[in-house]
């Protein structure tokens, strides 16, 4: 997404009418109408949706299978824009949501990759809450959707992928907790299957690339193992479905092994729908029927297209493909009209349930949310809290006459610092991607001028920083200030959607600039990096004269408050990467296109993520420092578990490898208890990781089983619970996709602790 041309974009905006006080009900409101069986809130929804059904006829219904939804004024129901999107904050992405009048801006999150830095569900559940509201608010006020085709769970394959910013990082057991807390968040705890806004994950599946090399995402064929789905790519989507209850997916535009996504029967209306149950609709990426049939050539006809897509299981196409074709499909036997009243019960349900069709939305749920619910005190300190939780520290060295590490800076000894770089007074560039209109900016220099004096210097004019750039006064600023702060990165120019990067290297003159600067400066120098995916700054980890290093990441509309926190002191930092850093000659040596998880050194292929890539890195997932010190204790873990199984299957003595599916797994549960210490002089936060690697050579790694983050005070100690579940998180993919349980001694690895733990079968 987004793929609609402009006219067309525009045309979709006539239903919203901006600076509106309120919005009239969608439909039965009142009008004969009201009176009509899909009008009676006291019938249940199944009922409700299949009467409106029976009353549409079948122009009416194609009109209804596109996100610009068409009215059915004769029924007393609006036209109806599904586009809306809201992956960090409600976003003016799409048709479906418009900034102004009582409107003005949204509050505006760090960027989905920094959230994740922060390993705090609990936080990421409470960011959708926040965001869900300011959606209803401007729902009620007729300028915003109550469908979000928002979060974006893909796993965050290559560092060189545009998009990886949207994402929660590379690790599938994070990106499904992300994806789970953050949907509940977004769509609430509704009795009676009640939503507050529809949430949709996406992009399903094995969608990572957007355009590399001449490669884009219209025309690329992923070619995946049935391992790499069932272990990796699916992961976050089936916890989407299974534990977040989400109320959509999006199918994607690339094809797996040789199958658009969105036309393949076997992943959406088996996988997605039968066996994980989705309660919802499976909407296209934008234009991707389109696709498949004008650019990848899928079908001979555009009629064999749209009954190829519903007839999969797509539900509701973003884009006209299906409203142009849909009747000719049905005419030519291509497609029955009952599979279409399939499809429209599944978007007619989620509308329901959003209360669309109960009458006056100021009568139901959520219906007092307005302007002064949106852009609050408590939000935007929560969009600066989540900002803090996500920055990094990557390096912290001693600076220049310092026998301590350089951070925090004290701002007695440090009363003038040089803020020097491209990003230093960056705005929008700390939104990041999918971003809407913010409810206000502090930038990384105007954050850290409220702890000291500012010497400002851009250094490079913009983060290509290529050809002359005005290297000469920020040097000087350098040698002048008690302290230096060179914020440097990326911005969407470099890292977007349509654009992948063919290295992961600072742009242009970037490096040049800082180690001029760090030559020069007589206090300490700190690196702060803003950028979604990661850079290869060995360089500056190596060199002595660099005393720290700080991932900012996108930080959202607080970003420079929440960097001077941290470079001063006031928070502790406790962000951990959620994805490898690789040095460049990694990417040198691994091609984009190639979607195998696994190294093979067969062909010199180096495996991909920390649970299978085994070479030297710039900084490894789950890195990062705090201004204290941090120790482990196991309190409780079981020594051996007994797992029975299903009554189907005698265990033996050759029994290495068992199916997940023999076996009871409803109580292969466990708990791992662990003392956390916080042995130094400071106050943190501190994220508790649990990995496991099975026996002998069963796997290649160790692996993410669980993970919780914890508050400690100094010289305090606290005890974290991580739940440990066997049956999917001890366990293997084999080559056919078949989840299988390792007989024998798993080890679990806590920070310094090792624990071994026995899983027999009985």
């Amino acid at each position: 997404m987004p793929r609609l041309p402009l006219l067309l974009l525009l045309l979709l905006c006539f239903h919203f009418r901006p600076g509106e006080s309120g919005r009239p009900a969608f439909a039965c409101g009142g009008g004969p109408a009201a009176g009509l069986p899909f009008c009676q809130t006291s019938l249940p929804i199944q009922d409700r949706v299949r009467d409106l059904i029976g009353r549409l006829t079948l122009q009416e219904k194609v009109r209804l299978l596109v996100n610009n939804a068409a009215a059915v004024p004769r029924l007393g129901i609006g036209g109806y824009e599904w586009w809306s999107e809201a992956l960090h904050g409600v976003s003016n992405v799409g048709p479906g949501t418009h900034f102004g009048g009582a409107f003005a801006g949204a509050t505006s999150f760090p960027q989905v990759l920094s959230s994740a830095a922060s390993f705090n569900a609990s936080l990421w559940e409470e960011i959708g809450k926040v965001v869900s509201d300011e959606a209803r608010a401007m729902y009620n006020g007729g300028q915003a959707g109550l469908t979000y085709w928002s979060p974006n769970v893909n796993v965050f394959r290559d560092p060189r992928w545009g998009r990886g910013q949207e994402t929660p990082g590379e690790d599938p057991v994070v990106a499904a907790k992300y994806a789970a807390a953050y949907v509940r968040g977004l769509q609430g705890g509704g009795g009676g299957g009640r939503l507050k806004v529809a949430a949709c994950c996406k992009h399903y599946t094995a969608y990572d690339l957007d355009n590399w090399k001449g490669v884009d995402r219209f025309h690329f064929n992923a070619l995946v193992s049935k391992q790499d789905l069932e272990e990796t790519y699916d992961v976050p989507f089936k916890a989407c479905v299974v534990e977040g209850r989400v109320a959509s997916v999006m199918c994607s535009y690339n094809q797996v092994n040789g199958v658009p996504t969105c036309a393949d029967q076997h992943f959406l209306r088996n996988t997605v729908r039968r066996q994980w149950g989705l309660d919802g609709y499976i909407v296209s990426d934008c234009d991707s029927v389109s696709v498949f049939y004008n650019d990848q050539h899928f079908t001979s006809t555009p009629e064999a297209a749209a009954a190829d897509a519903i007839r999969a299981g797509l539900d509701l196409d973003c884009g006209p493909f299906l409203a142009v074709h849909t009747i000719s499909a049905v005419q030519d036997g291509k497609l029955g009209e009952k599979e279409i009243n399939g499809a429209l019960s599944n978007t007619l349900k989620v509308q329901m349930r959003l209360g669309m069709y109960d009458g006056d939305p100021s009568t139901q749920p959520f219906g007092h949310l307005g302007p002064s619910d949106v852009c609050t005190p408590q939000h935007r300190e929560l969009a600066l809290e989540a900002a803090r939780q996500g920055i990094v520290l990557l390096k912290n060295s001693p600076g220049p006459g310092r026998a301590g590490p350089a951070l925090p800076l004290s701002p007695t000894l440090h009363r003038t610092i040089a803020v020097i770089g491209p990003n230093s007074a960056a705005t929008a560039t700390m939104i990041g991607n999918y971003a809407g209109v913010p409810c206000g900016y502090v930038t990384a220099e105007q954050g850290i001028g409220r702890y000291a004096n500012v010497i400002h210097q851009t250094g490079c004019t913009n983060v290509e920083c290529d050809g002359r750039q005005p290297f000469g006064p920020a040097v000087d600023s350098a040698r002048r200030a008690d302290a230096v702060v060179l914020v440097m990165g990326l911005d969407q120019s470099v890292e977007a959607e349509f654009r992948d990067r063919t290295n992961v290297i600072l742009p242009g003159r970037q490096g040049e600039l800082i180690t001029k600067v760090a030559r020069v400066a007589r206090g300490p120098v700190i690196l702060v990096l803003m950028c979604g995916g990661p850079v290869d700054v060995g360089f500056a980890e190596r060199d002595s004269r660099i005393s720290a290093i700080v991932w900012a990441g996108y930080p959202g509309e607080s970003g420079g408050t929440a960097i001077a926190d941290v470079l001063f002191g006031r928070v502790n930092p406790s962000g951990k990467l959620p994805n490898t850093w690789y040095p460049q000659e990694y990417v040198q040596s691994v091609s984009m296109t190639d979607m195998n998880m696994r190294s093979d050194p067969s062909r010199n292929y180096p495996g991909r993520t920390y649970r299978f890539y085994h070479g030297p890195v710039v900084y490894p997932f789950g890195h990062g420092l705090s201004y204290t010190r941090f120790a482990h204790s196991l309190a409780h873990a079981p020594t051996e578990l007994a797992v029975p199984l299903d009554g189907r299957t005698r265990f033996n003595d050759t029994m290495v490898l068992v199916k997940a599916s023999h076996a009871r797994c409803d109580g292969a549960l466990f708990d791992v208890h662990v003392d956390v210490s916080n042995v130094g002089t400071v106050d943190g936060s501190h994220t508790v990781f649990v990995f496991a690697t099975q026996p002998g050579e069963l796997t290649q790694s160790k692996r993410l089983v669980g993970f919780e983050k914890v508050h400690v005070p100094a010289q305090g100690m606290a005890r974290v619970r991580v739940g440990v579940d066997v049956c999917r998180d001890l366990s293997l993919v084999d080559g056919d996709g078949v989840r299988r349980i390792p007989v024998g001694e798993h080890k679990l690895q806590i920070g310094e602790l090792s624990h071994s733990i026995s899983i027999r079968l009985t």
